[in-house]
């Protein structure tokens, strides 16, 4: 990493020569594998090497960017005088430069987030076919397959700028999954499962893929559609942490300074039930949202996002915290690993304490409005009465508003799924409207 760390050395020594008043480079780089079978049979092996540098300067307040694959000394020196030209030509905005020199990063921990793994195509095949294979002699009424995957990468990234700031990291990932179709008289159903890790040997099994692959689509067989109603809504692991997704867009600083978020100015302010905190822990050694620093050279800190269900941060990039009169909050390039309090509930307790209603474990459609909150999702899962699961059900449409969804979680699970950069278990909503018949 010491020759790439040279090559951003080398582009804001450029820039500063051709008179630049600040400037900020970029690399980041990966290679891996990614192989697909279906039915037994491989349909693809591509290998895969990409990355390229970007520079940024600024001359003033005009900013100029270009890239390049090319980290020769040649194709560097030329993206930079490209970027400077185009810094030359551009309008001054009074809110462009770099990140707050004192906030830099001063000390990059081993976050333990680099464990390369065998990328041959042997290797990787075996591992998808092993998986396919044994989910289609599960079950008779396994009829089809989508397909199982299987991809490894690692790389770096490395950030530098004229404050004096130059830092690199290494990181792998390595994921494994499974889509399967079954059918039941003349319907049919699919559903998948997956697995993704920093070190291969945290992965599921390949026959644990297929297995959870497997009775996550059997189960949706027979599904019904249920009439429109006002119930509860249980959100399973799984599918919860979209919640706190679209949560991250609403205090994230590039829509709060377009006022484009039903959560604009709620700092400070009750936006989740009282019993409720978000914690992020940026470096939980090997968890998939640690970093050392973020994409502005910002050091990242364990903080509180919510206390107690009232809101202590917005996510500020260091352009929105100059917009907004604020400070940057080490968000460049999003969220690092948030911890989403719960209870010592499992899913089958939450199920009982809803009683009646609804079990959502997949979400279709993209109809969130995170200007004023309006929520309307397609979804499918399990009818629940008195506590217990009855039947699969699909063709629903479940419509609210996050801010008041937010407020009326009743509970969370201990069921808490560690592949996303959101922690949360299953999530138990008050009623929602869900159309139906």
């Amino acid at each position: 990493m010491r020759e790439v760390e040279s090559a951003v050395a080398t582009a804001l020594e450029q820039a500063q020569k051709l008179g630049s008043s600040a400037a900020e480079c970029a690399i980041s780089r990966s290679r891996g594998i990614n192989v697909g079978t279906r039915l037994g049979e491989v349909e693809t092996v591509e290998f895969n090497q990409d990355g390229a540098l970007g520079i940024t300067l600024y001359v003033g307040q005009q900013k100029g960017s270009a890239s390049t694959t090319d980290l020769s000394s040649k194709a560097i020196r030329a993206a930079v005088e490209k970027a400077f030209d185009i810094a030359r030509y551009t309008s001054p905005d009074p809110f462009a430069g770099l990140a707050p020199a004192e906030l830099m990063a001063t000390d990059i921990p081993d976050l333990d987030l680099c464990h390369p793994a065998d990328q041959s195509a042997d290797y990787a095949l075996e591992q998808a076919l092993a998986c396919e294979n044994h989910a289609l002699q599960l079950d008779p009424r396994i009829v089809n397959s989508d397909g199982a995957g299987y991809s490894s990468h690692v790389g770096y990234r490395v950030y530098g700028n004229s404050h004096g700031f130059l830092a690199g990291y290494l990181q792998s990932r390595h994921s494994l999954s499974c889509s399967l179709i079954a059918k039941s008289g003349d319907a049919m159903q699919r559903d998948y499962s997956y697995t993704v890790a920093r070190h291969k040997d945290d992965l599921w099994t390949p026959q644990q893929v297929a297995e959870d692959a497997a009775q996550s689509t059997l189960a949706r067989l027979d599904s019904r559609k249920i009439s429109t109603a006002s119930v509860p809504v249980l959100f399973r692991a799984d599918v919860a942490n979209s919640l706190f997704g679209h949560f991250v867009g609403a205090i994230s600083g590039g829509n709060l300074y377009r006022k484009s978020s039903f959560l604009l100015d709620h700092l400070g302010k009750q936006v989740l039930p009282d019993w409720l905190t978000i914690t992020e822990q940026p470096h939980l050694r090997g968890a998939l949202g640690s970093s050392p620093f973020d994409h502005e050279g910002l050091a990242t800190t364990e903080k509180n996002i919510v206390t107690n269900g009232v809101l202590e941060t917005y996510l500020m990039t260091s352009y929105a915290a100059r917009k907004m009169q604020m400070q940057p909050t080490g968000h460049a390039g999003g969220i690092h690993t948030w911890n989403v309090s719960h209870g010592d509930q499992t899913l089958a307790d939450l199920c009982r304490t809803m009683g009646t209603g609804l079990l959502v474990t997949e979400l279709m459609g993209q109809g969130v409005n995170l200007v004023n909150g309006d929520y309307s999702r397609g979804a499918a899962g399990f009818w629940v009465e008195n506590g217990e699961i009855q039947y699969p059900v699909e063709e629903i449409t479940i419509a609210g508003n996050l801010k008041d969804m937010l407020k009326r979680i009743v509970a969370i699970g201990n069921d808490v799924d560690f592949r996303h950069g959101v922690r949360t278990g299953s999530v138990l909503l008050e009623n929602l409207k869900i159309a139906g018949n």
